[in-house]
């Protein structure tokens, strides 16, 4: 199983696997029955969620019902217990929008619910995120996770993301950061993929982000909280989620 997805991952192109996974997923999980972890997102219980990884696989990451990993689990339990997400009326962009997601927060009443990618077939606005088509200060909240480390100008992508959000907002925007780097590593020059794979994790990686992501964050205009979710929690909620230690970078648009 872990071999295949593997595969999968590696190989076949993200927007065919955003319309394959939905579908297989859900079936391969039959093998998964049982009762020890939850699903917060969708509320289903197996006996441990399925393998996840491109390079290599992690153990109990991905849920076969909604697609959620342990970065979705932790940020909706971060966005249920600690924001008024679910029932303020707010305008969101969410940029690259995560399947386990989509159909939850377009459930959502009060919530004006945009959903931009350059590519994915899941979203409704076709949108490059270094040039965004939309006027200044339009949305109350931005979510934009795991998609900085491909964007060739991160930094022009996060002046736009500012730009975009109105005063008093508010976004979540989670990257891969690498804790052992103290400053983000990236060389342009690195343009052969198995090269990028070693030297940034991911083949279309660009950058291996070091602990000042959230100073970049914060050159952009950001008012950064870094929030390290899980150590909030308690240990029979991490091991029930399946979650691992990944910190939020929740940004704030000074008024």
């Amino acid at each position: 199983m872990k071999r295949l997805i593997r595969l999968v991952l590696r190989y076949v192109p993200r927007k065919y696997i955003q319309r394959i996974v939905q579908w297989c997923t859900p079936l391969m999980g039959l093998l998964y029955a049982g009762r020890k972890v939850e699903c917060p997102i969708c509320g289903r219980h197996y006996r441990k969620f399925m393998p996840y990884g491109y390079v290599h696989s992690r153990e109990n990451a991905l849920c076969p019902h909604c697609l959620a990993l342990e970065r979705h689990r932790l940020l909706w339990l971060y966005l249920q217990n600690e924001t008024d997400f679910f029932e303020a009326p707010a305008r969101l962009l969410h940029i690259a929008p995560e399947y386990c997601f989509i159909k939850r927060f377009e459930r959502l009443p009060k919530l004006d619910y945009v959903t931009a990618d350059l590519e994915s077939p899941l979203a409704k606005v076709k949108m490059d995120i270094q040039q965004i088509p939309f006027p200044d200060n339009e949305f109350d909240i931005i979510f934009c996770n795991h998609i900085l480390e491909h964007v060739e100008d991160d930094r022009l992508a996060m002046r736009e993301m500012f730009r975009v959000m109105r005063p008093g907002g508010w976004g979540v925007m989670l990257s891969p950061v690498n804790m052992e780097r103290e400053v983000t590593y990236e060389d342009p020059s690195i343009t052969d993929p198995d090269e990028r794979e070693r030297c940034f994790g991911q083949k279309d990686h660009l950058r291996d982000y070091g602990r000042d992501y959230g100073k970049r964050l914060a050159e952009a205009g950001f008012e950064v909280e870094e929030i390290d979710y899980v150590r909030y929690l308690s240990p029979e909620a991490v091991r029930l989620y399946g979650l691992r230690s990944e910190i939020v970078y929740r940004v704030h648009k000074p008024e």
